[in-house]
């Protein structure tokens, strides 16, 4: 049986290796008929200060084994800017 923690980091090198950028973290996860969703934030464009890297947000569709399946770009946005979800 694979660890939640475990499928996070299969899906984040593999994410990796797909996109040629590097996975910074998971901002969301969610069980699916066909597997998992994730959303995926990588670093797109290193900058000085850090404060101003451009992220950005990939939807992630993973199969049951964990396999990434097919990804989308959602957004991208600067590592200091802050949303808020409209309701």
């Amino acid at each position: 049986m694979t660890t939640t923690l475990e499928l996070i980091g299969s899906a984040k090198a593999q994410m990796e290796e797909l996109t040629g950028l590097s996975a910074e973290s998971v901002s969301g996860m969610s069980k699916v008929d066909s597997g998992w969703k994730m959303m995926i934030n990588m670093l797109e464009l290193k900058r000085i200060p850090s404060s101003t890297d451009v992220l950005v947000n990939f939807s992630a569709s993973l199969d049951i084994e964990g396999n990434v399946t097919g990804f989308e770009r959602c957004r991208s946005y600067l590592r200091n800017q802050v949303f808020v979800e409209e309701t």
